[in-house]
């Protein structure tokens, strides 16, 4: 099992707490410079924060604190990390074979063994016939897979997977997901990728850790972060279109702006009158033709067309509020929707997630 718990000021804020199981695909996601691939490079070795417990099979690669400083730092080359960069970091001079022996170099093993050893995993990536082609003769998701190898033929302890999909095209990163779920069955260690893209995070990952400005803010499974997300920032970060505010009042939620209210079970944390955000997923909403108890007045006022997909905005009739609603072509269709079309929505009260209304451009006020 992989533990970190890392904190640094300089050169960029760290906060970041997570644990990631054998086994487990652990997906960091965030803004450009929210500190996702510094918290790689951290675990790999590559710098050092100024305190707190990186811990991998057992084995402290890390350990520090303020007042006394640095105890343990592993160097790169001691910690068994397999790292897989963007851009592949292929030798070019070399061929793919000769790439995958790089990290052989002090496994004791002669020159015919590290090269039956490369081949063995260039054949688990199925490229075992392009092992003497050079990296300029193979195409980006043939480079990707001999990074891959190249990664793992030393048998690390953690996969470490630096956007390693964002650099080739839809159908090789299609290709690519299938041969790293297949991986994963048998490797049986923890795997970090880092992903700019959410959908990516959503279908691979078993958990997802939400950073922003290097400071974790929410840790879940991907079901979890999508429909119960810890606080407003979450929500924003991870691309929840339907966030509100109201009033809290022991099982009364009334929408800032709008005249319904609406019966949400709470956990007892919330005191009675507190202004809270609230989210509704996708499948909490739905649309009608005819009105009915609790249902919303709205106007369709615009329709994107997604292939099968449509995504409606309509806007709740006297109000400022927005919502999106996304359905198939056919349910469009069914409804008779169009743009200045009035309909009637109804929203799934057990469905509405409550959480903190906090401000959402200063994420330390995040921390717990």
């Amino acid at each position: 099992m992989l533990k970190i718990k890392i904190s640094q000021d300089l050169p960029m804020p760290l906060q970041v707490s997570l644990e990631c199981q054998p086994g487990e695909l652990h997906a960091l996601v965030g803004p450009s410079g929210s500190g996702k691939t510094s918290v790689l490079r951290t675990i790999a070795g590559l710098r050092n924060p100024s305190a707190g417990l990186i811990e991998c099979a057992n084995e402290v690669w890390f350990a520090g604190d303020e007042p006394r400083g640095i105890g343990t730092a592993l160097s790169p080359a001691k910690r068994s990390c397999g790292f897989l960069f963007q851009q592949y970091a292929l030798f070019p001079h070399l061929t793919a074979l000769e790439n995958v022996c790089i990290p052989l170099q002090n496994s004791g093993f002669n020159t015919l063994q590290k090269e039956s050893v490369a081949l063995e995993w260039l054949e688990r990536m199925g490229i075992a016939d392009l092992a003497a082609r050079m990296p300029n003769q193979l195409s980006g998701g043939q480079q990707q897979r001999v990074a891959l190898a190249r990664a793992l033929a030393r048998q690390p302890k953690i996969l470490l997977l630096d956007e390693p999909f964002s650099a080739v095209d839809a159908p090789t990163r299609q290709s690519l997901y299938k041969t790293l779920a297949d991986l994963r069955k048998d490797l049986n260690i923890p795997i970090l990728l880092v992903t700019h893209d959410l959908r990516e995070a959503d279908l691979l990952a078993d958990r997802i850790t939400v950073l922003d400005e290097g400071i974790s803010l929410q840790t879940a499974s991907p079901q979890t972060l999508f429909q119960k997300p810890r606080n407003s920032r979450v929500a924003e970060l991870v691309g929840i279109n339907n966030m509100f505010e109201g009033i809290f009042n022991a099982g009364s939620l009334t929408w800032n702006g709008y005249k319904q209210q609406f019966n949400v079970v709470d956990k007892g944390k919330i005191p009675p009158g507190t202004p809270v955000a609230w989210v509704i997923p996708p499948e909490g909403l739905s649309l009608h033709a005819e009105p009915g108890n609790a249902r919303i007045l709205a106007t369709v006022e615009h329709i994107s067309a997604l292939g099968q997909i449509a995504v409606i905005q309509l806007l709740i009739n006297n109000s400022q509020h927005r919502v999106t609603w996304e359905a198939s072509a056919a349910e469009v269709r069914r409804l008779s929707l169009d743009v200045g079309t009035a309909t009637y929505l109804e929203l799934d009260e057990s469905k509405i997630h409550i959480m903190p209304l906090r401000p959402i451009n200063d994420p330390r006020n995040f921390r717990n």
